[in-house]
Formats: C-alpha cells, structure tokens, sequence
C-alpha cells in the first residue's frame, strides 16, 4: 500500500512541477514557495479544525528541523535549476535516495546491524542509471559551483525525508507535519518576497494576480498539499529504501509531460532510462513484499536500522 502512496505523490509533484514551471512567468521563486506553503497551511489547518485535530505537538524541535532543512533543499534545488542544465540539476537531486541508503549503511554498521539486501541496493543504483540515460545530463566546467549545490539539495532532501520518517515514527500525524512543513515555506517564501531587491510595490505579492495565474498557484498548493500528505504517510507506513527508491518515478511523470506539453523528444536513452527505472521500482517492491512475508521483518527495538530497508 506504501507504494501506491509514494506513486501518487510522485505523480502530484510531476504536475506541481508543470505548474510551477507555468506560474515562473508571473512570480518569482518566493512567491511560488510562499503561495505553496500558504495553501497547504489552509487546507490542512481547516482539515485539522473540522476533525478537532490539535496543533499541539510535543516535537517541535524535529518539526523545526524538518521544515528548515526540507525548505533549504527545495530552495538549493531551484538555485540549481537557473545555473545548470536541467537534466543535470534534476539528477544530481535525485540522489536522494541513494544518500538514504548511504546514511541508513552507516548506521547500521555503527549498530552492528546487517539490514541491507543487496538486490535492494542494485535496485537503487539502477535507477539512478535509469535517470541518467533518460536526462543525459551534462556539465561545463564553469558550472561546477551550481553543481556542488545541486548535490548538496538531494543530501539535505535524504535527511528531511528520514526525519519525516522519525516523526512518523514517534506517532506525529500526517497532517501535522505537512502543516508545519507548509508553515515554513510561507514564512520562507515570505521572507523571500520581502528581502527582494527593488521597491516592494513592484512585488507580484502586492497585486491582484491573474485568473491564470491564480489558478496555477491554488494547482501548484493543492497538488504539493496532497503530495505531501501522500509522501509522508508512504514514509510512515513503508520500508524506507523501498519507498525513497520509488521516488524515482517522478522522473518518469514529469518526461511525459514534457512530451505532451512541450513536444519534448525522447530518444532511445530516454525510453531505456524509463524502462529500467519502472524495472528497478517492481524489484524493490518484490524484495519489500518478500521481507514482509519472512522473518526479516521480525525486528526487536535494539535493532531500529533493520526495520528501515
């Protein structure tokens, strides 16, 4: 079930990601992330409200921590994407789930814990071969600092998702941590906005926005939104590696739409990298139902890394 959750937020960001690739006509970054936050904060505080949720939480310092490091990455990610070639940007930030993988080995041999399947780590590498043949990506020399950043986005990305995990963990909801997920994007996005260069009556954020702009801000809210309740709960729910490694698939949405909409061509790099991306994600998803299936999964409290593959 985890990773039909983990699909549908892949699918929701693939369209936030046309959305805000639009909306970049009408407003800056900060207006996009602020307006991404504000939205969330609405829909899911009024949630919240009609089931007589609370706010309260007794995690506010892992809160603060996801939201600042989860905003950060989204805002290097960005960066990224103005200085480099976007099929560059793209796969280094998709190295998340390797970066996971990475972490959860290191602790796992700090522990003493053998939990790792090594058809689950060819699975990952796969995919990330995958996302090379399909964006191709290339780099100048002089692009190097953009890339630094570029890799840096997907590690701080692997530690916002392992946190989103933690919180999952300890018994925070979903809907509390989107909620102050979403609360630090507006602040960020806001903070953006003000700190601008130039006169603040020039910003977008002072004047009424178009009809079609303001449809593209409530798409790119309410998909993030929905994404990130969906990506949350997959987190929480599943085995991490095989839910990070699903992540991948994003690539493979976003590629359709941009043939669709932008006659973009794929060539048989392309289609391979898809091919062996969708591949790599129903091996993990084997090896996931098999471990569920067999005593690997019966793990005792001392050894916490092994329930995370």
């Amino acid at each position: 079930m985890q990773s039909l959750w983990m699909l549908l937020a892949t699918f929701l960001f693939a369209i936030m990601g046309v959305c805000v690739k639009l909306a970049s006509d009408y407003y800056s970054i900060a207006e996009i992330v602020m307006a991404r936050g504000a939205i969330g904060v609405i829909v899911i505080g009024a949630l919240m409200l009609l089931r007589g949720d609370t706010l309260r939480t007794r995690f506010a310092r892992h809160h603060l921590w996801r939201g600042t490091v989860g905003v950060t990455a989204f805002w290097m990610w960005f960066y990224a994407i103005a200085t480099l070639p976007l099929s560059m940007a793209m796969t280094l930030n998709y190295m998340a789930p390797i970066w996971i993988a990475a972490i959860l080995f290191i602790g796992g041999w700090w522990r003493g814990v053998r939990s790792f399947e090594p058809g689950m780590i060819l699975a990952i590498m796969a995919s990330f071969i995958g996302v090379t043949l399909l964006l191709q990506p290339a780099m100048h020399a002089s692009q190097w600092m953009g890339a630094l950043i570029a890799l840096a986005s997907g590690m701080l990305a692997a530690l916002a998702y392992l946190q989103v995990r933690e919180l999952g963990k300890m018994g925070e909801p979903e809907s509390r941590v989107v909620f102050y997920f979403s609360l630090t994007s507006t602040l960020a996005g806001l903070g953006g906005v003000l700190l601008a260069p130039g006169p603040l009556a020039n910003a977008a954020l002072w004047h009424v926005p178009s009809t079609r702009g303001l449809l593209l801000l409530l798409a790119i809210g309410g998909c993030a939104t929905v994404a990130q309740m969906a990506m949350t709960r997959a987190y929480r729910l599943g085995k991490i590696l095989v839910t990070a490694n699903l992540q991948y698939t994003g690539i493979v949405f976003s590629s359709f739409w941009g043939v669709l909409l932008w006659q973009d061509v794929l060539g048989w790099k392309g289609w391979s990298g898809i091919a062996v991306i969708l591949s790599s994600g129903l091996v993990a998803t084997y090896y996931n139902t098999r471990s569920i299936s067999s005593t690997d999964v019966v793990v005792t409290r001392s050894d916490p890394i092994a329930s995370e593959v």
